[in-house]
């Protein structure tokens, strides 16, 4: 079996499965079942079942949502639980001339968080072993806008805390689907939110996005929103952040990570983030298949 196509699925034998999306789907594809592996993630056991527009989030909800914070600044960038040490985030949150942002020393993570308090009541925090930014990253152009985070030490799975999937290489989420994006981002073009912020996006297709955006988006990034405005993430305190959509198996998969766009749900300024299956590999590489 030579390479499969890209939109083909790869099993763990190397045989191709031309089904869309057949990861943790509940279903068998793959000979060897490695489509149902590694499906211990994307759940809300919690959840019976200010991003701008949006609303407040119940506790347990968005499992995954991480609050990156530094000592001086408080929450700087949002991230994503993808493994029992790994998060991911976007590289632009840690880049900076004086190397202040990019000292993996200076920041800590906190896990099952819902309000954001001086005392982050009942958060689990971990320092930051290191912060892998993608070498292709481009602060100019925002390309390869990504990051893996390892945290000092593994953290539990709970109610409160869980990983997100991460989608294979071959994965697609079709335009005009509706998703989430979370974060504790600015409510209003100033103000960051205390409670995490949830608000339903469309995928907006490349194309469509490009016109608004002066084809400043690349093929490593994706547009989520609404064309008429009034929903959207916001980049300062989002960044970093999930956009994720719940797939057959009734499993939440990271579909983007909020990387930019222009002002705060403004008409026809769709949020741009990351486009995660285009990393897929790199994240498997990079976190030695903990991921």
């Amino acid at each position: 079996v030579k390479g499969c196509s890209s939109s083909s699925y790869k099993c763990a034998n190397g045989r191709c499965v031309t089904k869309v999306n057949p990861e943790c789907d509940g279903l068998r594809d793959c000979f060897d079942g490695s489509d149902e592996m590694r499906c211990g993630c994307g759940t809300r056991p919690r959840k019976r079942t200010k991003i701008v527009g949006g609303s407040d989030a119940a506790a347990g909800s968005w499992p995954w949502q991480v609050s990156l914070q530094m000592e001086r600044y408080g929450h700087v960038c949002g991230g994503t639980l993808v493994g029992s040490r790994w998060l991911i985030s976007a590289a632009h949150c840690f880049q900076d001339s004086e190397a202040i942002y990019s000292d993996a020393r200076a920041w800590k993570a906190y896990m099952g968080m819902r309000v954001m308090t001086a005392t982050n009541n009942g958060a689990a925090a971990r320092n930051i072993r290191r912060i892998l930014i993608h070498p292709q990253y481009d602060q100019f152009t925002s390309d390869y806008d990504i990051a893996l985070l390892e945290l000092s030490s593994a953290i539990f799975f709970n109610d409160l805390v869980q990983p997100v999937c991460v989608p294979a290489a071959s994965h697609s989420f079709t335009t005009g689907t509706s998703c989430y994006v979370t974060g504790w981002g600015v409510v209003m073009e100033d103000e960051l939110a205390s409670r995490l912020q949830e608000a339903s996006v469309k995928i907006i297709s490349r194309n469509t996005c490009n016109k608004f955006y002066d084809n400043a988006v690349t093929p490593r990034m994706m547009c989520a929103g609404n064309l008429q405005g009034g929903v959207d993430a916001c980049q300062q305190g989002d960044s970093g952040g999930p956009l994720v959509c719940l797939e057959r198996g009734r499993r939440w998969f990271l579909a983007g990570i909020v990387s930019w766009g222009e002002g705060c749900a403004r008409q026809n300024r769709p949020g741009v983030y990351t486009q995660v299956v285009k990393f897929s590999d790199w994240i498997h590489q990079q976190t030695k298949g903990q991921v």
